[in-house]
């Protein structure tokens, strides 16, 4: 090859015709298009048109959860001069964070911060300790009646706690079990608006919402294979032993889904609080009290003048932002065990 020919070959890159040119990614999708008599370009077309669906579904439930939210905020840091404006719709023009400082006052919010959560956390090891122990008890043995209490079980979860609330009132202000409590002292003690009445009501099982987890704990235990536990039944361990062992440590997402849902559920459970803990100073109570707390305060400091009800209202979501800004956070921590959870059981009947 001449110094001419090889220069030339260092500059186009390849022997051959320098006019040569290899074909676009366009022409070559058209070509391979056009040997599939257009399938290619209509399976594509079908594929940006489902996932665009997609993305405007999820954007529509996205918005959906999380615009209360965005309004709550919106009403929280609007000014007094904002609230009165009718020209101010979502975005303040004076933001102010004053709200934040007069709800943590009226709701005593870091003691009550603090008791909700040594309250709520008790409440609800209890009710995952109970509930594992039932729930592994009806995945696993035999015994008398066993699909008659599993559907009282059920009932537990469809009949609202409203319904017994004249039975478990009666109950728990003349406790006396077994006839134990009045034969030591002399009558029966009141339980009501007592912590101790709602940590044997969570002991038992029968705490907020304990059916569905026994339901969800029994549907794990049951799609986790015999073998685990036949082979440690082999080398001498136990029942209890066994389920401490080998079923609890493999069962972790689960309980931590179940422990999260409890935790969720009595931080912002209105029912039970009101009957066990209203005396508590426990974050429910204080959210649902506040915009009281606040009509009192305000026309104290005001001359008995009474606040607006859109200063009412922006008070009860400043409080309400205050509230339940500790669960997302706590979500934020542990959704991969929702996720985890979810993903390792499933419904079997």
């Amino acid at each position: 090859m001449t110094k001419f020919g090889a220069t030339k070959v260092a500059k186009t890159g390849k022997t051959g015709k320098s006019g040569d040119k290899k074909p676009s990614n366009f022409a070559k999708y058209r070509e391979r298009n056009r040997a599939s008599d257009g399938y290619l370009l209509r399976t594509d077309i079908r594929r940006v048109l489902g996932n665009f669906l997609m993305v405007v579904l999820l954007f529509g439930l996205c918005f959906l959860i999380l615009q209360p939210l965005f309004h709550q905020f919106s009403n929280a840091i609007m000014s007094r001069d904002d609230l009165f404006d009718p020209t101010v719709i979502t975005i303040p023009r004076q933001p102010s964070w004053a709200n934040f400082r007069q709800a943590a006052e009226l709701m005593n919010y870091w003691s009550s911060l603090f008791s909700t959560i040594v309250i709520t956390f008790s409440v609800a090891v209890l009710q995952i300790a109970a509930c594992t122990l039932v729930a592994y008890g009806f995945s696993r043995f035999n015994f008398p009646l066993k699909r008659f209490w599993f559907a009282c079980v059920i009932v537990t979860i469809i009949v609202p706690p409203h319904t017994i609330m004249a039975s478990m009132f009666l109950n728990f202000r003349f406790f006396d079990l077994f006839g134990f409590v009045s034969l030591i002292n002399g009558e029966p003690i009141n339980l009501l608006q007592t912590v101790q009445g709602y940590l044997i009501l969570s002991a038992g099982a029968m705490g907020l919402r304990n059916g569905l987890y026994i339901f969800m704990l029994r549907q794990y235990f049951r799609n986790m294979p015999k073998e685990l536990e036949e082979s440690a039944w082999v080398d001498g361990c136990g029942k209890l032993r066994t389920f401490a062992q080998i079923m609890l440590p493999d069962a972790v997402p689960m309980l931590v889904s179940c422990f999260l849902f409890a935790f969720v559920w009595q931080w912002t459970d209105g029912f039970y609080t009101g009957m066990f803990l209203q005396g508590q100073g426990v974050m429910a109570h204080q959210m649902s009290s506040l915009g009281e707390a606040f009509r009192v305060a305000y026309a104290n400091m005001n001359d008995a003048v009474p606040p607006s009800i859109a200063q009412i209202e922006a008070m009860i979501s400043t409080g309400v932002l205050m509230g339940i800004t500790p669960i997302i956070a706590i979500y934020l921590v542990a959704q991969r065990f929702f996720v985890e959870s979810i993903g390792q059981s499933g419904i079997k009947m």
